[in-house]
């Protein structure tokens, strides 16, 4: 039920056409209207009417250059009744607008905006008129305005030619490592008109605070105002309620609900997810005029930095317990953000938390996620570290992207900080270090770079707006500002040598305090890469591939990263498979060590969990979403329970990992063994880990002493948990061909494959993409003894054979 001066919202997605004003356009497109759905971009229109083809496949992102340096216009009409205009207050609201644009209605020009991270609330009041309203939005082309810009500010050091600096767009729209070049336009966010009379909700903040077994939530509402009318803000909260007035003139209100008995939110693998409704109401006498919904979680949490004998850690504690952080960092789940919707974040970050993973870090060149991610996050319990948008380079500090930075993050801090899942806000990316390192203050010649904003600012905003969010001014940092910013006793770390210059064993020389960055390149599934690149031969440089190949020197990184291990094969799809296990065995070394070095080493987060086009990456998830075999080496390194082998000193050492509520008790069996399986040395041990710990069990020399090291492994075996170590790598060693049985039966909705190894078999793992799009296996990068057998569970297929099975049944030793 509404009154007369209740708040009205109503979406204006319909009727939009767009149309090229200016730029190199194609003939084929010239300056027709083309249909527009909102909220979308240029781009997908274009597309969808045929006029441009998928610039995901083969070199058509070089074909489309000319979108992003084309002004586009988007035109809408919409009707508004005699009753509806007079005596009330209207307001355009654009939640989001890509990038620069100037907005007119009816020939009036309302405003001109210049920020993708804003929402833009425009009040029309005095324009909006009863009967047709003419609605026009026009943007500049982004590559051209970010280059005028960069002339005004002054060059800027970055990774990229197109100055991303020098705009408030997102900075990977202009391509990256991984990324392809976009430089969208569009109305990408939801546009509505909102028509009031008396008042409406502002900004609304909402604070969760767990005190032993109860718990209060704090409602701070900023209130607009059209006329002087007495208010009331009422909050309900699982069934208490508080109201407070807003007398004549006040236009901000607080209200506090006691609650005598709450349940703790926990991150993912540590407990339940309880989340609790809070309404929030704006009343005018006995009227509601307005109202609002925040979910909230009750825990606590911070990030213990006091410094120890070892350094400084970087500690994640949430409800007093330490946190091993399990973490992926997170771009834009496609090139097209506005194609993203809950039911694709649901997908592709329960696919994060079935690798078990705890957190996501949403990278800092990207957008701030829309209020669906956040929401999933907390259902599913990943925490979320968020950055501020700012990514490699030296940022300007003048007018007027400085007050457009204020805004954005004002706006965005609001807009998510009441999340049980937010655990950070973080500064930048990578910015404070490549001032430190990369040879910037040369080239700016005194010029600002950002540290105001990382320092000062930003900092400023979350004490004001969030002081409950902990906030950290850039990855890496280090809490001693005196110290280097990639300091590995301090802080956080990024380790990019290892994938540059180094082979992925030297992750065992570091002991980090904490990871936020680290990874290995590898290509998309097998179905992904036919799809997208058509080159015939398909080889892994050809045409297609290269452009699908965005990381400098990226296929002769994958070369050398190899070689050691494997040798480089010929045949392109023993390539395409060699360079995956390679990827997932490179971050499985680097998890195995940091988790066996908890709790100096609190947590890591891998680079990256997803992508945003079909390309070669260091995603788990390739742009189709199909699941890579480092998708296992997360799921298996990061699992509740694991025996990982590591070298100690001269000799070998197990480690026992338990992240469960529950102690693990029981015999340890470690063997020295043959590639046949014979049994060349034993020895038992007992242990007993409590929850929440790890333990060290160095292994005698007589079984950590390879009489052959060509042909032997260790098998460390603990309560059906298992860890292996070959002694020599996998082109040194005695390694057969793969032999092995499947055998297929129907289980419930899928498949069980099991597959019998006739002989060592070495990371077994069923690439399944070929056999469905939807197909999925359930675990991977199994190694198998002589006579052992596993089972693993696909779906997502209606049919499936042994002879089928077997096609896709991969392993190191067929790369031998």
């Amino acid at each position: 039920m509404t009154s007369a001066s209740t708040v009205q919202r109503r979406l204006l997605h319909e009727g939009w056409s767009l149309r090229a004003v200016a730029g190199p356009v194609p003939a084929e497109v010239g300056d027709a209207a083309v249909p527009a759905v909102v909220p979308g971009v240029v781009h997908l229109d274009l597309m969808r009417e045929g006029l441009i083809p998928d610039p995901y496949l083969d070199d058509n992102e070089a074909l489309l250059a000319w979108i992003g340096l084309t002004d586009w216009t988007y035109e809408t009409e919409f009707e508004v009744s005699a009753d509806a205009v007079g005596g009330r207050r209207h307001e355009l609201v654009f939640d989001g607008l890509d990038t620069v644009a100037t907005v007119t209605l009816n020939g009036s020009e309302i405003a001109r905006v210049q920020n993708q991270h804003r929402t833009h609330r425009i009040d029309v009041t005095g324009v909006l008129r009863a009967g047709t309203n003419h609605l026009v939005v026009a943007f500049r082309s982004p590559v051209k305005y970010a280059d005028a810009q960069s002339l005004v500010y002054g060059p800027r050091p970055r990774p990229y030619p197109t100055p991303y600096e020098a705009i408030r767009k997102s900075a990977c729209s202009f391509g990256w490592d991984w990324g392809i070049v976009t430089a969208t336009s569009g109305i990408w966010r939801p546009v509505r008109l909102e028509s009031w009379a008396s008042a409406r909700l502002g900004d609304v903040r909402v604070v969760a605070t767990p005190a032993g077994d109860d718990g209060r939530v704090e409602v701070t509402a900023c209130v607009s105002r059209a006329d002087e009318t007495p208010l009331r803000l009422v909050v309900d909260v699982a069934g208490a309620s508080t109201a407070v007035g807003i007398p004549a003139g006040d236009t901000d209100a607080t209200a506090v609900v006691e609650l005598d008995h709450v349940e703790r939110w926990w991150p993912a693998g540590h407990g339940a997810q309880p989340l609790y409704d809070v309404h929030v109401a704006l009343q005018a006498g006995a009227d509601t005029i307005d109202k609002t919904t925040r979910r909230v979680g009750f825990r606590t949490l911070c990030w213990e930095m006091t410094p120890d004998a070892a350094g400084t850690p970087f500690q994640l504690i949430v409800n007093g317990r330490p946190i091993f952080v399990k973490g992926v960092n997170w771009i834009p789940d496609d090139a097209f953000p506005s194609r993203v919707d809950r039911e694709r974040y649901a997908r592709r970050l329960g696919q994060a938390r079935a690798a078990h993973v705890n957190l996501v870090r949403v990278w800092g060149g990207g957008v701030y996620e829309s209020d669906d991610f956040y929401d999933v996050c907390d259902e599913l319990g990943l925490l979320t570290w968020q950055d501020f948008l700012f990514a490699c380079a030296a940022y300007p500090e003048e007018e007027p992207l400085r007050s457009e930075i204020a805004a954005e993050a004002r706006q965005n801090v609001d807009r998510i900080a009441h999340h049980a899942s937010l655990a950070l806000l973080c500064g930048n990316n990578e910015n404070i270090w490549g001032h430190e390192e990369w040879g910037w203050d040369e080239l700016l010649d005194g010029r600002t770079w950002g540290e105001h904003y990382y320092r000062e600012l930003l900092p400023a905003i979350v004490a004001e707006r969030a002081p409950h969010v902990p906030y950290i001014p850039g990855s890496p940092f280090s809490p001693d500002e005196a110290r280097h910013p990639n300091d590995e006793a301090h802080g956080s770390v990024h380790l990019w040598e290892q994938w540059n210059q180094r082979d992925w064993p030297t992750y065992r020389e570091h002991t980090p305090r904490f990871v936020a960055e680290f990874g290995w390149q590898g290509p998309p599934a097998w179905s992904t890469l036919t799809r997208a690149v058509s080159d015939d031969p398909l080889t892994p440089e050809s045409p297609g591939m290269i452009v699908h190949q965005k990381a400098l020197d990226g296929n002769t990184k994958m070369s050398r990263g190899l070689v050691a291990h494997y040798r480089v094969p010929v045949e392109m799809g023993r390539w395409h498979w060699a360079m995956q296990l390679n990827q997932a065995n490179a971050v499985t070394a680097a998890l195995d060590w940091f988790r066996a070095h908890a709790p100096h080493t609190s947590g890591a987060i891998v680079w990256q969990l997803n992508d945003c086009w079909p390309v070669t990456s260091w995603a788990a998830i390739d742009g189709d979403g199909h699941e890579k075999p480092l998708f296992f080496a997360l799921q298996n390194a990061f699992a509740p329970r694991v025996v990982v082998i590591e070298p100690d000193g001269d000799g070998l050492a197990a480690v026992l990992g338990n992240d469960t509520d529950e102690p693990w008790e029981g015999e340890v069996i470690v063997t020295r063994r043959d590639f046949d399986g014979g049994l060349l040395a034993q020895v038992r041990a007992a242990a007993s880990l409590p929850p929440r710990t790890s333990q060290t069990l160095p292994i005698a020399a007589t079984v950590a002493t390879a009489g052959d090291a060509a042909a032997e492994l260790l098998v460390v075996e603990a309560l059906d948990t298992r860890g292996v170590w070959f002694f020599a790598e996998p082109r040194d060693s005695s390694l057969a061909a793969p032999r092995a049985r499947v055998a297929v039966q129907p289980a419930g909705d899928g498949f069980d494959v099991t597959v019998t190894a006739e002989g060592l078999l070495r990371d077994a793992t069923l690439l399944v993409d070929p056999l469905a799009p939807t197909a999925r296996v359930d675990r991977g990068l199994v190694t198998l003894l002589p006579g052992e057998a596993a089972v693993f569970r696909v779906s997502g297929v209606d049919t499936l054979d042994a002879d089928a099975a077997a096609s896709v049944l991969r392993s190191g030793n067929e790369l031998m």
